[in-house]
């Protein structure tokens, strides 16, 4: 089907966009997902500076690449949080985190959100994914057990911040695809029902899918798939391994990532438990003809190895649909 192979940026903002962008073209991708941290797209800097952007677009040209969609992961997780810390002041710019007053921090993370999408229509890209932040996650575990108002509420209030976000994406034609991830307002099938309906299926919000964050709760990526078809705007190849012994569940305990003692890990696509062949054929059968963005993330396996590897795993994969049945050839005219 040849839909654009990608590489998402964010686990390599430690290295100049100039230098990931010779890297990127060296592995075989034909464009990057730029995230908003870094080097790599920095909103301000696009929507103060006339020659940013264009200079951004000149690299990528020179290295024969192009850029389908931005990332405004970190910054989004902040607008709904119901708890703002210093894990928060880590993944934020200063001018977004300021005194770090928690509801000035998640207004102002708002207002960057909504300066994303004016910065990706001055940058000719439709397309931002991030995360939501959620007010309720807290409350994930049901004891003391949870008052079923308190959870519409924190619907409620996720679609009182959001709504006027997406006012901003609609003004700049710009779509937004939502992580569902564990942490934010949707992190499965029901919660993603949910999430639509709170800010009423409005067209520009929509799904960032990735099947990594699916596996390990156990919800099947194909069925995800079929259920939000026409929420399917951008599409992220991770993978995840469950590693359940009897002595850890799918919750982390606590523990880092790479840590061998995990119920489950992330690891670099082809190497955990996800069946693409079924998730690849989905996505042609739902019409997403959209960019296959590699996040590449394994703590056991270099990064230059697993993004090249990751990329002619897709490429493998991303086969055009039949014009003809198979048996058609046996028919008689």
């Amino acid at each position: 089907m040849a839909r654009p192979v990608t590489l998402f940026t964010g686990q390599w903002a430690d290295l100049p966009l100039e230098e990931l962008a010779k890297k990127a073209k060296g592995f075989g991708y034909d464009g990057l997902e730029l995230a908003c941290w870094g080097d790599h797209f920095e909103v301000d800097k696009a929507l103060e500076d006339d020659g940013y952007l264009r200079r951004k677009r000149e690299l990528l040209e020179r290295n024969g690449l192009q850029c389908h969609a931005i990332s405004t992961h970190l910054v989004g997780q902040c607008v709904a949080d119901r708890f703002i810390d210093d894990r928060h002041k880590g993944i934020l710019p200063a001018y977004v985190w300021g005194d770090g007053d928690p509801e000035g921090v998640r207004q102002r993370a708002a207002d960057e959100v909504a300066r994303t999408a004016h910065a990706a229509k001055a940058f000719g890209v439709s397309q931002v994914n991030g995360f939501s932040g959620s007010p309720i996650w807290h409350l994930l575990y049901s004891f003391p057990p949870n008052n079923p108002d308190t959870i519409e509420a924190g619907y409620r209030e996720f679609a009182e911040r959001w709504n006027p976000i997406m006012d901003a994406f609609d003004e700049a034609g710009v779509r937004f695809g939502l992580e569902v991830h564990p942490t934010e307002i949707a992190y499965d099938i029901p919660t993603t029902e949910k999430a639509l309906d709170a800010i009423g299926r409005r067209p520009a919000f929509g799904i960032n899918f990735d099947p990594s964050h699916l596996h390990h709760q156990f919800v099947d990526p194909v069925l995800f798939l079929e259920t939000f078809a026409d929420r399917i705007y951008h599409v992220h190849v991770k993978e995840s391994r469950r590693n359940l012994n009897g002595r850890n569940g799918i919750l982390g305990s606590h523990l880092n990532f790479g840590d061998p003692r995990r119920g489950w890990d992330f690891v670099s696509p082809g190497h955990g438990g996800i069946e693409w062949g079924p998730i690849f054929r989905t996505l042609t059968r739902i019409g997403y003809s959209g960019p296959l963005s590699v996040e590449w993330e394994d703590s056991g396996m270099d990064r230059e190895f697993g993004a090249a590897e990751a990329c002619a795993l897709v490429k493998r994969h991303d086969f055009p649909p039949s014009q003809v049945a198979f048996d058609a050839a046996f028919q008689k005219k």
